[in-house]
């Protein structure tokens, strides 16, 4: 019967949620929990050079560092940290003798397989544990898999792991790759299962692997509440209590409660972690998950445009993020379409010389109404709203560049839409190029509000009048006129958006006239 060792990585994996600011006192309550609970191999955290030491993160620069954070009695538990390849210069690594750490774990994408196997031999000569961990697995052919664990079977290791990086295995991938490490490895190298919970798997998966026939110990990563990237990881709570149900280990569930109770919880009502969309359409496409928070952060596509622009996608660009790469594609998507100018010309009669009132989706839309409303009603004046059909009047136009809210459009009013070619319809007043609008400002490069400005410049408008031009609070519900509209999404990044908004309003203002109706909020 196979030994099933579990690791925990909470402090190493579960970073990823808080930036690795688990606090010193946590950092201590947490490893001491561990190995109250039983906890066979414990993950402290990174060893890396990339950053500046701070004595509230669990990333180390140096292992000296976690003397400090380690209980009396944490003898009996192996304790490990991880490193990725290419942040960490192994010849200033001390001999295993010297420090509390008897395992390292070297994760390395396939690229960098050769070089980091060579890490792995400078490794195991200074007396530590060996733990290989090819990230993303399955991006391994057969032949590839195979090549690595022979290569593996050189160096010996103290573990050899199955890396389901991005949530996406299934169990016949799993039962697949786990058969050929089984036949093939060194009888002495442990297997271990790394696993995301992308596709809510990561339980199965390890029930999957404790029930395989095998003399071979196997370790099983978890994180106490599942804390971990994206959608995190196997819970450790869950799967210690099911081992000691069905194996008749002797865990004990009270320390990791308390982590919960005492730490994490106050970390997930921050920035909450588990199953969500961007989560499982990366793990759909076997793509790095940054890539799906990217797109789901621009709250400008559907889930079939996110699903088309994932199709797009070069192969050998899934595996890791490129910021630039996504930037292109995002780009390129929503500039594809078609024009439909029929009415250009009549519009820019229209426009021509004109006061334009432009309303967009603030708050301050509907508590400014009444002086809205009378604003519209001065002479030489064309009112437009922005991504929504205001309700406080007709307006004359309606720009949208948002498929979300082109859909939510009453489509009986589609006669008088302005709408960007990223949108599919045959029906509106005016269709133009998305990307004739774009500004230079990342956060808000398509912003609905300056690429309507950007667009009014462009057909001689004599002064544009800003309504419900707000910016972002970090409160959702102070966002918008309408509840339905509310934007969830990062703090950090709403920060951005509000300083985008500013500093390309500031530079519009030098091409036209800008009067603000309603006085922006969260920016100057």
């Amino acid at each position: 019967m196979n030994n099933i060792k579990v690791l925990d990585c909470t402090l190493r994996d579960g970073g990823y949620c808080n930036g690795w600011q688990f606090g010193q006192k946590n950092i201590q309550k947490i490893l001491k929990s561990l190995v109250d609970a039983g906890t066979d191999i414990i993950e402290c955290g990174f060893l890396t050079n990339k950053i500046s030491y701070d004595a509230d993160i669990s990333k180390f620069t140096d292992l000296s560092q976690l003397q400090s954070f380690i209980p009396n009695n944490y003898k009996k538990k192996l304790l490990v940290v991880m490193v990725n390849y290419g942040e960490y210069d192994f010849s200033k690594l001390p001999e295993c003798k010297d420090t509390v750490i008897g395992g390292i774990r070297l994760a390395f994408h396939k690229k960098d397989m050769k070089d980091s196997l060579a890490a792995c031999r400078i490794i195991a000569e200074k007396g530590y544990k060996v733990f290989i961990q090819p990230m993303v697995s399955l991006c391994y052919s057969d032949n590839e898999f195979l090549d690595l664990i022979s290569k593996a079977n050189e160096i010996n290791p103290y573990a050899f792991y199955i890396v389901d990086s991005f949530g996406e295995m299934k169990r016949k991938d799993l039962t697949r790759l786990f058969y050929m490490v089984e036949h093939n490895l060194n009888e002495n190298i442990q297997i271990g299962f790394h696993s995301h919970n992308n596709m809510q798997l990561a339980y199965s998966n390890a029930q999957r692997l404790v029930e395989l026939q095998t003399t071979r110990s196997l370790i099983i990563d978890s994180s106490v509440y599942g804390m971990g990237r994206g959608a995190g990881n196997l819970n450790t709570e869950l799967f210690t209590e099911y081992l000691n149900e069905c194996r008749e280990t002797e865990y004990d569930i009270k320390p990791l409660l308390s982590i919960i109770d005492d730490v994490l919880e106050g970390f997930y009502q921050q920035k909450r972690w588990g199953y969500s969309l961007p989560n499982y359409i990366s793990a759909l496409h076997s793509a790095h998950p940054n890539y799906a928070f990217y797109l789901d952060d621009k709250k400008t596509l559907t889930v079939e445009s996110m699903n088309e622009i994932f199709l797009r996608m070069d192969e050998k660009k899934k595996y890791e993020f490129d910021k630039k790469y996504i930037e292109d594609l995002y780009t390129s998507f929503m500039a594809t379409g078609k024009e439909l100018a029929t009415h250009k010309t009549e519009l820019k009669q229209l426009l021509k010389e004109k006061i334009v009132l432009l309303i967009a989706p603030g708050k301050s839309a509907e508590n400014d109404k009444e002086k809205i409303v009378d604003y519209s009603k001065n002479e030489n004046t064309i009112s437009v709203s922005v991504n929504y059909d205001y309700p406080y009047f007709e307006t004359d136009f309606s720009f949208i560049s948002n498929m979300r809210r082109f859909r939510e459009y009453p489509k009986e009013k589609h006669n008088r839409c302005i709408i960007t070619a990223n949108i599919l319809s045959d029906d509106v007043y005016l269709q133009i190029k998305y990307r004739d609008l774009l500004n230079d400002v990342e956060a808000v490069r398509d912003n609905a509000g300056l690429m309507a400005i950007k667009f009014l410049m462009t057909y001689g408008v004599k002064k544009i009048v800003l309504a419900g031009f707000d910016g972002y609070s970090h409160i959702n519900s102070e966002n918008y006129a309408e509840k339905s509209m509310a934007l969830f999404t990062k703090a950090s990044l709403l920060d951005a958006m509000n300083k985008g908004m500013g500093m390309v309003l500031k530079e519009y203002s030098k091409q036209v006239e800008i009067e603000f109706l309603t006085k922006p909020v969260f920016y100057e």
